[in-house]
């Protein structure tokens, strides 16, 4: 039984083996809701589904919001969720957009960019000291973006431009949320549901697209596999600890890359799976090559 979100978990960490099958678990469903994505949104538009999967969360967690409804009207900070949950709803729609433009294992690839962004906006907005090891090696990770995207070969499209935003608005959520650090994460997570519902309401009627009944199960499921995946998420993070289960994350641009063959017939170029390549050793190693030199007096 997974501990109070609103304490978190002060049980033993689980066996690493069973955190790591509930990630891969979480991996592999929200690989085919991305694949459910990427073939709707050809059709739908992204904010639509971003509404329609914020809905379907939305129902599943209502008993949670009513039990909790006191907190929820009761923020210290409103303002400040209030731009979480804006960054996170333009974070998810540029994400849903770029899935139905871009192969699903590009998408994922330029995703891992996330912590080297992080990193810079972490020290340029909330003043977090950065050494010059780690601003070294975000260096040689947005060089590993250039090949995997490569500029000279692939013209500019708004797929592309919408995966990047995804990852700038991304990473301005997380800040944020770091920002929040003092509020308690059930509370985190149930106005980040209801904001998320209300916030992409409007524009999702503005853009609405009529949808068959046959269509209806599929755009369901995408809010489905989205819940059941952060379950998942959950259940593999509370139990143990994030720095053994990092790197084991980095394997969903595997999943991406299956299910994109499958799906799709989209074969990852050599130029993607080395400047992947790099941005995830670039992120798995910024911590031992800091610790490392500052061992040896280099900071």
């Amino acid at each position: 039984m997974p501990a109070d979100p609103e304490t978190g978990s002060g049980e033993t960490p689980a066996p690493l083996w069973s955190s790591a099958g509930w990630l891969l678990l979480d991996m592999a469903l929200v690989t085919t809701m991305q694949a459910i994505v990427k073939a709707e949104g050809e059709t739908y538009p992204a904010v639509q589904l971003v509404f329609l999967r914020s809905l379907v969360g939305f129902v599943a967690v209502a008993p949670l919001i009513w039990r909790y409804r006191t907190k929820l009207t009761d923020l210290s900070n409103l303002r400040g969720h209030l731009f979480r949950v804006a960054y996170n709803s333009a974070a998810l729609t540029f994400n849903f957009a770029a899935f139905a433009a871009l192969p699903l294992a590009l998408v994922t690839a330029i995703g891992f960019t996330r912590p080297l962004v992080l990193l810079v906006m972490a020290a340029i907005l909330l003043g977090e000291s950065v050494s010059r090891t780690r601003f070294a090696l975000t260096a040689v990770g947005f060089a590993g973006v250039v090949i995997m995207v490569r500029p000279d070969a692939i013209s500019w499209n708004m797929g592309l431009v919408a995966a990047f935003a995804s990852v700038v608005f991304g990473t301005m959520a997380a800040v944020q949320t770091r920002r929040l650090a003092h509020e308690s994460t059930i509370v985190l997570m149930l106005f980040y549901t209801v904001g998320l519902t209300l916030l992409t309401a409007i524009p999702a009627a503005i853009a609405w697209v009529p949808i068959p009944w046959d269509k209806a199960p599929n755009i369901i499921l995408i809010g489905v596999l989205a819940q059941l995946g952060q379950y998942c998420w959950l259940q593999a993070y509370q139990k143990q600890e994030a720095r053994l289960l990092a790197p084991i994350g980095y394997l969903s641009i595997v999943f991406s890359a299956f299910a994109g063959w499958l799906y799709f017939g989209d074969i990852p170029s050599l130029s993607l799976v080395a400047g992947a390549a790099i941005v995830v050793l670039t992120t798995v190693l910024a911590g031992p090559a800091e610790r490392w030199f500052e061992r040896r007096g280099r900071p």
